[in-house]
């Protein structure tokens, strides 16, 4: 489908909502999804690849950087919320757009319940000490409803609630990134590659894990009908949340790495406590780090429970994501049923990890990553197809070469990212994405009337159907989704004589 013959939206669509994030609440909202509770968990999980999953994680900085500009480039031409959803739409169809939205909503949900676990790891530093399964369980869910809960109460709590826990979680990486460096030892980094395959392989796997940090940089185009002016604040917002993720993560987990000992590192379940322990010595700087953390993760549930809710919704005014999720509530248009459902989604992926993986935090992140690198993937190649078809019209040629470079590395680095998650994961990942094709085809028979019986050209005769029979007028048969059989034997009934 071209640019051109995309549908429009519904007439009886909601109206554009007013803006109630401006450059401040949209910047906060994209360092605030970014930066979770998995940056605290972060090198425990690189550990088992040594310092050479820093070198990964400058490359990741760079993909995730060039993904942040392709997402400010995307939002110009496509305001509005959906983000990736409305660019696979507007570039190359319904389908595209639903795959991308089905993709997008996994990784909301999914990457909550990651989250949530980094989250519980800081939060037994004060509780559970002994990381008891059901009380760890507890908290978590914990995590995740009180989120939900700030969601639920409307738009403006989620912005203060945005501004007030993105400051108070940079302070303590901020420290890292700056103090934390002076503390640095080199015998804490252990062997360069410690996980014992080749250097290539090694840095595919810690990339894939590393990118998890950077989910979330397109929030801002998610959430765009939220924010005022969105044509200049989204991309500014999303580039200067990037590049301020960027800083503190490359500085702050390169202190961790040199002021946690390797062995200890790789079992940390609060690794940044534990390396401004070793800095401060004793246990009440590393408490004040696990309070910073529990506040950072709250933040991240807060941004990340409204996105899992925004991009069904826009999705759903279109009528490619179930109807419940265009619904809203109240005065600040609270999308109820997508926050609930999602909530409830993390809720169950958590109990199952906690019960069914042995290493909770890593698996579901992989998972995560790959569920998010399909839409970064599409809205990079949908970037690019507009270069191609209309680059050379409205844009000049530096400009156009600096764009298509820009979004040719942003494909090259989504591709890279589906490589290292692995075989297991890709195959999970995978399976989870296709699932969503039952839904796309429940979702489309509300049209498979009106698809059966339009003519398929001028010159086709239209279809000679049977007089109805007499009775009452059958007003809800004609509203009613057609049947699953009903649509088959449609289809597989000709149209035309031979």
């Amino acid at each position: 489908m071209s640019v051109s013959d995309r549908r429009e939206p519904a007439a009886d669509a909601p109206p554009q909502r007013n803006g109630t994030f401006g450059l401040p609440a949209a910047t906060a909202l994209v360092v605030g999804s970014v930066i979770g509770t998995g940056v605290f968990a972060l090198p425990s999980a690189l550990a088992p690849y040594g310092p050479i999953s820093l070198v990964a994680f400058v490359l990741v900085t760079v993909g995730a950087l060039a993904l942040a500009v392709t997402f400010g480039r995307l939002s110009e031409r496509v305001p509005g919320s959906g983000g990736p959803y409305v660019y696979a739409r507007e570039a190359f169809g319904e389908f595209a757009g639903f795959l991308t939205a089905w993709s997008y909503w996994i990784t909301a949900w999914a990457g909550n319940a990651a989250i949530a676990v980094a989250w519980v790891g800081y939060v037994e530093v004060f509780v559970n000490k002994g990381h008891h399964t059901g009380a760890s369980v507890a908290i978590a869910l914990a995590g995740l409803w009180l989120p939900a809960l700030v969601n639920l109460a409307g738009v403006r709590s989620i912005g203060a609630f945005q501004v007030v826990t993105t400051v108070l979680k940079f302070l303590p990486l901020a420290f890292m990134a700056t103090v934390g460096l002076v503390f640095v030892k080199s015998g804490n980094f252990g062997a360069f590659n410690a996980s014992g395959g080749s250097a290539l392989g090694a840095v595919s796997a810690a990339g894939a894990i590393a990118l998890f940090s950077y989910i979330g940089l397109e929030t801002a185009s998610v959430a765009a009908g939220r924010v005022r002016d969105p044509k200049r604040n989204v991309p500014r917002a999303t580039v200067y949340g990037t590049l301020a993720c960027a800083a503190i993560y490359l500085l702050g987990t390169l202190a961790v790495f040199g002021t946690v000992p390797h062995a200890q590192l790789g079992s940390s379940a609060a690794p940044f406590t534990d390396a401004v322990n070793n800095i401060a010595g004793g246990h009440w700087a590393g408490n004040l780090v696990a309070v910073a953390a529990i506040i950072s993760g709250l933040g991240a549930l807060n941004g990340w429970t409204l996105i899992c809710a925004e991009m069904p919704m826009a999705a759903a005014r279109d009528g490619l994501f179930p109807a419940a999720f265009a619904g809203t509530r109240g005065r600040g248009d609270v999308p109820a049923f997508g926050i609930l459902s999602a909530t409830v989604l993390a809720s169950v992926l958590t109990v199952i990890s906690y019960t069914s993986f042995t290493r909770v935090f890593t698996e579901i992140v992989l998972l995560s990553v790959l569920t998010a690198v399909v839409p970064y993937l599409v809205s990079a190649a949908a970037q690019l197809f507009w270069l191609v078809r209309r680059g050379r019209e409205e844009l000049d040629r530096r400009r156009l070469v600096r764009d298509t470079a820009v979004t040719v590395l942003a494909l090259a680095f989504s591709y890279w990212s589906i490589q290292g998650s692995g075989y297991q994961t890709v195959y999970y990942g995978l399976f989870t994405i296709l699932l969503g094709i039952p839904v796309y085809v429940w979702l489309k028979r509300p049209n498979a009337r009106t698809v059966a019986e339009a003519p398929a050209d001028t010159a086709t005769p239209p279809t000679v159907t049977a007089p109805e029979r007499p009775g009452p007028p059958r007003k809800a048969a004609r509203t009613r989704p057609a049947g699953l059989p009903a649509v088959l034997r449609r289809a597989l009934t000709p149209r035309h004589p031979h």
